[in-house]
């Protein structure tokens, strides 16, 4: 399309240099139809590919030279760059037979959104943002959020002071997952006498009562950890965590930084509604019970009245 673009003022002058874009397709689905590709057959299908692209590009350069890149819209252009940088990085890949890079694009239209291994049954790879999210009191509290993959583990000591930037003390308990529990936060936490789920270190009290204390807690601790679970899987169902249709990268954070905020405004919501209620019904406890004295004790009702 691109060279489509820049030969345009130049027809009826030059010829059109041949783009092989349908010999292109025709061995890609020769390749992506396959159950079974070996690594010989998948290696002669990049080189072919990555020759394609090059070609073009080196055809793009030479129309360049001639039609400034001007003429191209926006959306060309910037489609141009990512091209570009795709055939980096897929060349760079296949000279040092690799798989891995910083920076890996996997979409021209969202050169954003990086794979992440995450290692699950049927979706080893997941494709988009990735955040933290913290549960206080109920409400959700987005904590970072990122396109490129990171390690959540890293971050709990900031979380710990931001917490106590924010109420001015530190937290009496925080309920992770395991893998939070590393030496570093272990330590951390230890020092400033907050209470961290999961099993101590070292080996269990020989003392069956302090075995048993020790279970229970782990096992409360648990407990208070599923709602941070629930809170995801609330957004997914109910406000469309799992389906962002935004395109672009601040786009996509807004989406979801208005989940996090709708979500906690209807547990405002609850809690308002509860209180009305809670209110309502008291006061009608009230009247009712009011009546009851009348009937019974009419006349001392009356004079107390």
């Amino acid at each position: 399309m691109i060279i489509d673009v820049l030969h345009e003022p130049l027809k009826g002058k030059e010829t059109k240099a041949r783009t092989y874009r349908q010999q292109a397709r025709k061995e890609y689905l020769s390749i992506v139809k396959r159950r079974n590709v070996g690594k010989k057959r998948l290696r002669k299908g990049l080189r072919k590919q990555l020759s394609y692209v090059r070609r073009n590009l080196i055809h793009i350069e030479k129309l360049a030279e001639k039609t400034p890149l001007s003429e191209l819209s926006k959306k060309h252009y910037r489609d141009l760059l990512v091209i570009s940088e795709v055939y980096r990085q897929q060349q760079l890949m296949y000279d040092q037979e690799s798989h891995r890079i910083t920076g890996r694009i996997v979409s021209i239209n969202q050169p954003h959104v990086r794979p992440i291994v995450r290692g699950k049954a049927g979706t080893p790879v997941e494709f988009g943002a990735k955040f933290t999210v913290s549960v206080i009191d109920g409400y959700v509290f987005l904590e970072r959020l990122s396109w490129e993959n990171y390690h959540e583990a890293n971050d709990l000591i900031d979380h710990i002071e931001r917490y106590r930037e924010s109420y001015g003390h530190y937290p009496e308990s925080v309920h992770v997952d395991k893998t939070y529990r590393n030496r570093r936060n272990l330590q951390y936490c230890k020092l400033l006498g907050i209470r961290i789920s999961g099993p101590a270190l070292g080996r269990p009290p020989k003392e069956s009562e302090k075995l048993k204390q020790q279970k229970r807690q782990i096992r409360e601790d648990e407990v208070a950890r599923i709602p941070v679970e629930g809170k995801l899987g609330n957004a997914k169902r109910r406000y469309g965590l799992d389906r962002i249709m935004a395109k672009r990268d601040d786009t996509s954070e807004t989406v979801i930084g208005m989940i996090v905020l709708v979500m906690n405004m209807e547990k405002v919501l609850r809690d308002l509604l509860f209180v009305l209620f809670d209110r309502h019904t008291l006061a009608g406890q009230n009247d009712l019970i009011r009546s009851v004295i009348a009937k019974l004790q009419p006349d001392r009702y009356r004079k107390a009245a």
